[in-house]
């Protein structure tokens, strides 16, 4: 079903409703979070005086890429935003990021829990009195799904693999009701669907968040990313920038939904797909393991529009740890300020996160290969920033030694300047199909999905449109709640 399923189930809602009531819960809508102007006065006024990162239900209204740069009682403004210069990405192109640090939680993710937990919610799918919500995820995900979930009252379950970082189950044991670590690390998604069929069987009453299939994570991407994305282009862009694209790491599908409401705005623009070059799922289908945490792979997510993908690029996860520690150690802020590049924005480059480091260099090489000049623009997203990986830069100081002007002068000519277009495929029909045809795999002989929706994923022109429309639908459900609730 390409819908998200919003049949209202009475007994359940009116649980739900009295719960938000008896913990101070209002629900903000797809609409506020674009544009947090539309938020009431009295709940501006609340955030004044609550943290970004506390657990208190009005910060529900703080998932949006508008919040004020700040870890305590900040406001809305714009679109929290960069734009990388060519003395750092090697190229004369626009290199533009999203900052997701400044979201609850550090990381973007809580947007696309929210997508997929309060439809049910509203709905009375899912009965927050009875149920516990669970989180399969390979880090991000499930720190949002367990925040969401302790903002509205939920029990919530969070699983991800063992070999994720330290900071990331610190955080968790204090947030989550339970945290499951399953075998592996990065690449070992199919593990945690497995723990997924046995919480199935077990008999518990609880309901299962799986982001590479849920229609909530591509809605609030397309949503809410998407139009982030169109404000910060035509502000940036003046009268010579030229949208040309976005790139995103494959990993749940949702982030690259964002790509979809841009193509449709800005027609001829592209899709780049980046995923690691040890595990080339999409580029080569092929599997391995790799370290850039937050894209887990060896399958291709249930919602991701192939068909509307442009390129596929793999990123040597040996760039992203390298460039980690170069934007990161004193030496290599030095030496990056001694290649020209802008001290204010050397002392910033703690936003970009693992997965962010991939995405910028998604996007040199997508710029690269279409060779673009000064005035065309790509845009990425840095989904977290390097607070969630300190415990990685001091696992590499006692693995490799202090780091010095000379590994970040090697590191910068290897890793950005010569940075090149190999690895790198532009999408023809057959392509596109191919990996698309890949699905099958996962999805149908594992997960349960059908052959039949399978091909009218491909097939029907209308398929994603019927996610794509829905949010001004569930906007009203989320109104309907809050009324009923009485808190407003």
């Amino acid at each position: 079903m390409s819908r998200i399923d919003l049949t209202i189930h009475k007994e359940r809602r009116a649980r739900a409703i009295q719960r938000a009531r008896e913990r101070n819960i209002i629900i903000p809508t797809f609409a506020q979070m674009k544009d947090p102007s539309r938020i009431p006065a009295k709940i501006k006024e609340e955030l004044k005086g609550i943290g970004l990162w506390d657990v208190h239900p009005r910060n529900l209204f703080r998932i949006t890429w508008k919040n004020e740069p700040k870890a305590k009682g900040g406001g809305f403004g714009g679109v929290n935003w960069m734009e990388l210069p060519p003395a750092l990405t090697g190229v004369p192109a626009r290199i533009i990021v999203l900052v997701g640090k400044w979201f609850p939680t550090g990381a973007h993710k809580v947007g696309a829990a929210f997508g997929c937990l309060v439809p049910r919610l509203v709905t009375g799918q899912f009965d927050p009195t009875t149920q516990k919500a669970v989180w399969p995820s390979t880090g991000n995900f499930c720190r949002g799904g367990a925040y969401d979930s302790a903002l509205l009252a939920c029990t919530s379950i969070a699983i991800l693999p063992e070999g994720m970082s330290k900071e990331r189950f610190d955080w968790l044991s204090k947030i989550a009701g339970e945290v499951i670590k399953t075998p592996g690390s990065e690449s070992n998604v199919k593990e945690i669907f497995d723990k997924c069929w046995e919480l199935r069987k077990s008999g518990e009453d609880l309901m299962i968040f799986n982001q590479f299939e849920e229609f909530g994570n591509y809605l609030w991407h397309y949503e809410v990313t998407g139009h982030a994305m169109e404000e910060v282009v035509r502000q940036a862009a003046g009268p010579r920038g030229v949208y040309r694209g976005m790139a995103s790491a494959t990993g749940s599908a949702g982030t690259i939904a964002s790509g979809d409401y841009m193509k449709q705005v800005f027609p001829g623009s592209v899709i780049v797909a980046s995923e690691a070059l040890q595990c080339p799922t999409l580029l080569e289908n092929g599997f391995g393991a790799h370290r850039i945490e937050g894209i887990g792979d060896k399958h291709v997510p249930w919602i991701h529009n192939v068909k509307n993908t442009d390129m596929v690029v793999a990123i040597d996860d040996n760039a992203v740890v390298s460039l980690a520690r170069l934007f990161n150690e004193k030496a290599g802020r030095e030496y990056l300020v001694k290649m020209g590049v802008p001290e204010a924005l050397v002392a910033n480059l703690d936003l970009l996160g693992f997965s962010g480091i991939s995405n910028v260099l998604s996007a040199i090489k997508a710029a690269k290969y279409y060779e673009m000049g000064e005035d065309d623009i790509m845009i990425t997203v840095l989904t977290d920033s390097m607070e969630l990986y300190q415990s990685r830069l001091a696992e590499m100081r006692a693995e490799y030694g202090e780091y010095t002007e000379r590994d970040a002068a090697a590191d910068y000519a290897r890793w950005i300047l010569q940075q090149s277009t190999d690895n790198l495929l532009e999408l023809r029909y057959a392509d596109r199909r191919r990996v698309h045809n890949l699905k099958y795999y996962t999805w149908v002989e594992q997960q349960g999905k059908t052959y039949e929706e399978i091909v009218r994923m491909w097939n029907d022109r209308e398929y994603w449109k019927g996610v794509q429309q829905q949010a001004e639908e569930i906007d009203a459900l989320i109104e309907e709640f809050n009324a009923e609730v009485g808190l407003m």
